[in-house]
């Protein structure tokens, strides 16, 4: 049995979940919008079961995870020494780019594969080996997911666009061009 399988299920379960649930709002406030508050009503009910159910979904999935932590052995992870790995920042700009490229937004997987073609000369051994505390990421993703995180809390990329969607904001396209715009060679 993968167990790996069941999560990569349960998160885009979750994705599908947050999708119907982005559609529907932007349903609820049209109808709002045109003063049909019947629907409205019918929508938002519809919202908030689906709001529950996501929430029950979430705790499957914590729960699922209970199962797989073995209770007999613990393992420690000596961590990777300092300056072996591709750092952070070299991540910015080929983020930034690649979801540029892709319209402005696009899946977390999308955007990785972009990032990887772009940076296939700046990552090393260490980067593609996989992380002890979750094997089935290599290094550089987490890395890239580290920097999604700081570019998002730096406003460069959207705060709430749904789960698993990077999103660029004008602010990260303003970032890029004056990059840009200083490495013309």
């Amino acid at each position: 049995m993968n167990k790996e399988n069941v999560n990569v299920a349960f998160e885009l379960l979750l994705e599908e979940i947050e999708s119907v649930i982005n559609e529907l709002d932007k349903e609820a406030e049209k109808a709002l919008k045109n003063s049909d508050y019947e629907n409205a009503k019918e929508t938002i009910e519809k919202i908030i079961k689906l709001t529950i159910f996501r929430e029950k979904v979430k705790e499957l999935k914590k729960e699922w995870g209970s199962f797989l932590i073995p209770t007999t052995t613990i393992k420690t992870y000596k961590k990777l020494p300092r300056g072996l790995r591709t750092p952070e920042d070299e991540f910015i700009i080929p983020i930034l780019e690649s979801i540029e490229e892709l319209g402005g937004k696009a899946p977390m997987r999308e955007v990785l594969k972009k990032v990887e073609q772009k940076m296939r000369n700046k990552l090393n051994e260490y980067d593609y080996e996989e992380l002890p505390s979750e094997p089935s990421k290599k290094r550089w993703e987490n890395t890239a997911q580290w920097c999604r995180n700081t570019l998002v809390s730096e406003g460069l990329l959207s705060n709430n666009s749904p789960r698993g969607i990077w999103e660029i904001t004008d602010k990260g396209r303003a970032y890029l061009f004056k990059f840009k715009k200083n490495n013309v060679s």
